[in-house]
């Protein structure tokens, strides 16, 4: 390191890695001596870029939360691993509008190099899970959530139902949940007295107050969103025994489709539906032999489906 600049520049790549580093530390892992480390640290501070120096036993430089954040300096893996992690929350419909903003400016300060490198892996890059289109909630509310959640501090929501509703409510917050390209968050609803699942795109608001609570050891949020979905009031109840043992069911059929129940008859496999035509067709999809037990409607459903399948099957 022959020149100030590049060793200024390493000494912030240093803080920016590590908590806090001590005088002497930073002095021999730049190659200089301590006072040279203070003038640095007071340059990083006239260019705007917040280093604190604490003295005693367990002082030392650190870099301090400022208004924006500090120049990040990437190697070349943690560059490649931002820029997957980007296209990965792309896919997955993180984000969206964030995600391109985040991908623009990281392509921006990357080396030529290490530009086209990355350019040539997002052309050619693809997943296998299906790209995911969705309504994005607000940054703020995930993050107003999130801290909420974890101080275990109740907040109001302002939210709209799935029928234009709005309401106002206020909510003992479990955890966020990302699924199938959308966001939630679950917990207890003081205006129902139930645990709920919200959408946090329905979220018009969130306000933290100051009333605090204790989540319940068997808290599980994804088992509940997955099982809020199963209840997403479609136009029929569905109600089908399964002549098969529960683990076999229930490796195929997930828990945001179906609530799987064991009983003395089989396993009791309870959804809703919007097509008895679908429903008759994942039934037959599963492999297992079944009774109905309600709507009768889906029985004549299945009769349709059986004979269409013999009528396209000539002798």
């Amino acid at each position: 390191m022959s020149y100030p600049a590049t060793r200024m520049l390493a000494m912030l790549e240093l803080l920016q890695a590590h908590h806090v580093l001590g005088g002497r530390d930073l002095a021999q892992r730049l190659g200089v001596d301590e006072r040279t480390v203070r003038r640095y640290a007071a340059r990083l501070a006239d260019l705007g870029i917040p280093v604190a120096a604490e003295r005693g036993r367990y002082g030392g430089y650190r870099l301090m939360p400022g208004y924006k954040l500090p120049p990040l300096m990437l190697t070349d893996d943690e560059a490649t691993a931002v820029v997957l992690g980007l296209l990965a929350g792309r896919r997955l419909g993180l984000a969206a509008e964030a995600t391109e903003a985040a991908l623009a400016k990281i392509r921006r300060v990357l080396p030529d190099t290490l530009r086209q490198q990355a350019g040539a892996l997002e052309e050619t890059l693809d997943f296998t899970l299906a790209a995911r289109a969705a309504r994005t909630p607000a940054s703020r509310a995930v993050l107003t959530l999130a801290a909420a959640i974890r101080d275990r501090r109740r907040v109001t929501l302002g939210y709209r139902s799935w029928k234009g509703s709005t309401t106002e409510r206020e909510l003992d917050g479990h955890g966020l949940v990302f699924h199938s390209g959308r966001w939630y968050v679950t917990g207890l609803d003081h205006l129902s007295g139930e645990l709920r699942t919200f959408r946090l795109d329905r979220i018009s608001s969130v306000v933290p107050g100051t009333a605090s609570y204790e989540i319940p050891a068997e808290s599980d949020p994804v088992r509940q969103v997955t099982a809020s979905l199963a209840r997403v009031p479609y136009a029929h109840l569905v109600e089908v025994v399964l002549d098969v043992p529960l683990a076999e069911a229930a490796r195929r059929v997930p828990p945001s489709v179906a609530e799987l129940t064991e009983t003395p008859d089989g396993v009791l496999l309870r959804m809703r539906a919007e097509s008895l035509d679908g429903m008759a067709t994942m039934l037959a999809g599963l492999g297992f032999p079944f009774t109905i037990r309600s709507p009768p409607e889906l029985r004549t459903a299945v009769r349709r489906l059986a004979q269409g399948l013999l009528d396209r099957t000539p002798e």
